[in-house]
């Protein structure tokens, strides 16, 4: 699965997946949040470099449409119908997945910012005992993608590979 991050005005961006499973998805617009790490862009890599199989992406990477909707017209109100006549409670690895990824993405993006010199001070939920080798491993990537992503031009794009496997649990 490949996901590309189109820079808007401000912070603003929208996101195209691209999966080898499930219907072809619309492109949809992000939630922006940072000028250099765009909050999806953050969950993206979090969750690569934390191998979480089954967060907002691995569950996008897996079939399922996310917060996306189908393009083809037919196939999205199907999915609208699924939505409706089931409920909407994850099984307990994807929950736990989930709040994985948004758990080290609150840790990560400080610590981040504190090591850029963007922010004099962690926040004081950020403890020493946080600060893992994976959040080490998080904020060489988004170092990697942050510089990149500022320079980028309105309408200009950033394309991350998915790269987590089912079986491939750190």
């Amino acid at each position: 699965m490949r996901v590309v991050f189109t820079k808007g005005p401000g912070i603003g961006y929208e996101i195209a997946v691209h999966r080898d499973i499930g219907p072809e998805l619309a492109p949809r617009n992000g939630p922006g949040g940072h000028p250099y790490l765009p909050h999806d862009l953050v969950h993206l890599l979090v969750e690569n470099e934390a191998g979480i199989e089954l967060g907002v992406f691995g569950q996008l990477a897996a079939g399922d449409n996310g917060m996306f909707w189908p393009v083809d017209n037919a196939e999205r109100t199907r999915a609208g119908r699924r939505r409706r006549s089931k409920k909407h409670a994850m099984p307990p690895r994807a929950e736990a997945d989930m709040i994985r990824s948004e758990t080290l993405a609150r840790i990560a993006v400080p610590v981040w910012e504190a090591r850029r010199g963007l922010a004099s001070s962690l926040p004081a939920y950020v403890s020493a005992h946080d600060i893992t080798p994976v959040v080490d491993r998080i904020v060489d990537t988004f170092d990697d993608y942050a510089d990149r992503w500022h320079a980028l031009p309105v309408g200009g794009s950033v394309t991350v590979t998915w790269k987590v496997s089912l079986q491939n649990r750190r």
